[in-house]
């Protein structure tokens, strides 16, 4: 039967691992009320500018479709990793790359590129695939200025033909506990094909000063919400899935502290005994002698 002080010593060290879980846990949950709302206020508003681009975009001349919705023969892929810096959060760093992986699969014949958001994408690609560039430091200062110069560097290098197509893939937020990986293309944007009946009724806008020029900068504009909002509802994935899994290993914990608690219980009575055991033989020793 194992040592009493050994016991002790592992029961002591598992409660200080609780401790340390249900911080985590508890920083995580703080952390998530502010990453779920900034990523709920942005939805709304990406959703409405891109139903913008593509109801202004539907009926345009097919000669001045903007460049960013240009299809060209597909030879160079970029995909745009995001996960966090830091693990302890379950499967979600590992889910991404799975994806990853599967898309590098499915893409085979094309020459792919990576780049990552997150040192744990870094970690998994840096050695087997070429990456493009590491932004991790992202997450140093997270805003949308900072975001918004690594997706103008990616659309720069699509406008020169470095890349035919590029994609995000990330965790969207569904709930604290619930994680969704994406994958979703971001150039060359996707125009939505509508009837011309319902062309005339929801296209029907005054242009001011004219249409090219808005969509010149509306275009840009949404593909950088796009990514943005890829890297928001990564930072509260994260936090979501850090939380739940600090949750389930400070119960796991717990379970596990409990059953050397019984044990140890145990081993003390057992000891107790023998000890007692050993008194009393003595006392009868003594009696007859």
């Amino acid at each position: 039967m194992a040592n009493l002080k050994e016991i002790r010593g592992r029961i002591s060290s598992i409660s200080s691992t609780m401790q340390i879980t249900r911080a985590m846990k508890m920083v995580s949950a703080a952390k998530l009320k502010k990453a779920q709302d900034a990523i709920v206020m942005l939805r709304p508003y990406s959703e409405k500018l891109q139903e913008i681009i593509e109801n202004v975009n539907s009926s345009s001349d097919p000669d001045q479709v903007s460049i960013y919705a240009q299809k060209r023969e597909v030879k160079r892929v970029l995909f745009i990793a995001v996960t966090s810096n830091r693990g302890l959060a379950g499967a979600f760093n590992s889910n991404v790359v799975k994806e990853l992986n599967i898309q590098f699969q499915n893409n085979a014949q094309y020459e792919i590129e990576v780049l990552t958001i997150g040192k744990k994408a870094y970690d998994a690609v840096r050695r087997g695939r070429t990456v493009f560039s590491n932004e991790s430091n992202v997450f140093d200062k997270l805003s949308f200025d900072v975001v918004s110069n690594v997706t103008e560097t990616v659309m720069s290098n699509f406008r020169e033909g470095k890349f035919d197509e590029v994609y995000v893939i990330y965790n969207k937020f569904i709930n604290a506990a619930t994680q969704e990986v994406m994958t979703e293309k971001v150039l060359p944007i996707s125009m939505a094909e509508t009837d011309s009946a319902e062309t005339t009724v929801e296209t029907d806008y005054i242009f001011e000063p004219n249409r090219a020029e808005i969509l010149d900068n509306l275009i840009p504009k949404s593909i950088k919400t796009q990514v943005f909002k890829a890297v928001l509802d990564s930072v509260a994935s994260e936090h979501g899935a850090r939380m739940t899994a600090m949750h389930k290993a400070t119960d796991n914990a717990q379970e596990l502290k409990n059953d050397l608690v019984i044990f140890y219980n145990k081993a003390r009575q057992a000891a107790i005994t023998n000890e007692i055991l050993e008194i009393v033989s003595g006392a009868e020793a003594l009696k007859n002698s």
